[in-house]
Parts: C-alpha cells; sequence; structure tokens
C-alpha cells in the first residue's frame, strides 16, 4: 500500500508541477491562459492571481514528493502523514473547482483523481 500511496502521490505532484509551469512560466502564452478560460484581454489582470496559485500548487507538489521519499525510506507514518497533507490539499481544491462551477468538472477530475488515490491509499496503508 505504501508503494501504491507514493506512485499516486508522485504522479499528483508531477501534475501539480506542471500546473505550476502554466501558472507561474507560461501563462500569458494564449495556448495557456486559455485552458483556464481567461481571455486574452484579461490576462493583465489575472496574470497575478495566477502565478500565486502555480506557487501554491508547486508547494503541494513539494510536499508530495517530500512525503513520498520519506515513507519509502521507512518512516511511514511520517512520509503518509505529508502525503494525506499534500494530497488531501489537492483534493480539496479539485472539489472546491467543481463545486463553484459544474462546467470545470472535467478540470477537476484532472486535478483531483492522482490526489484521491494517493489519499485512499495512504488512509488504507496507516489502517493496515
Amino acid at each position: 500500500m505504501i508503494i501504491a500511496a507514493s506512485v499516486f502521490a508522485v504522479l499528483a505532484a508531477l501534475l501539480h508541477v506542471l500546473f505550476f509551469a502554466y501558472e507561474s512560466v507560461l501563462f500569458e502564452r494564449p495556448d495557456v491562459h486559455a485552458r483556464f478560460r481567461t481571455r486574452t484581454e484579461d490576462v493583465p489582470a489575472v496574470k497575478p492571481w495566477a502565478y500565486n496559485q502555480g506557487f501554491y500548487n508547486l508547494f503541494l507538489a513539494i510536499g508530495a514528493l517530500v512525503g513520498a521519499g520519506i515513507a519509502l525510506a521507512g518512516e511511514e507514518t511520517v512520509g503518509l502523514a505529508l502525503i494525506l497533507l499534500a494530497c488531501g490539499s489537492m483534493l480539496a481544491a479539485a472539489l472546491v473547482l467543481v463545486a463553484t462551477n459544474r462546467a470545470m468538472a472535467r478540470a477537476a477530475a484532472t486535478q483531483g483523481t492522482f490526489p484521491l488515490l494517493a489519499v485512499v491509499l495512504s488512509v488504507a496503508a496507516l489502517l493496515a
């Protein structure tokens, strides 16, 4: 269970590093900000928010990666706790996204599936 939880935590982290790149590095590109349903004329107003959000995603990714590394290094409880915190936050953000705009269900599923699996498997590992 620990290996599976760690694998999904790493996958969630990699996806959130990609989100960081989109939001904090590449947001001004038309193909990127269009992914976030942002019109080109709105980019200057939205860019600071996207930049900040990108760093939130990066920090959650780092937490998930550190948690997976610690769990796989033998400190299962500490590692799984970090996975639960990071991936639980990612999952919660996905739920907020779909709760505030049902049209974002696909994006929320993309954002939340790996974290959901990491959370479920982490809880199962802790209960085993």
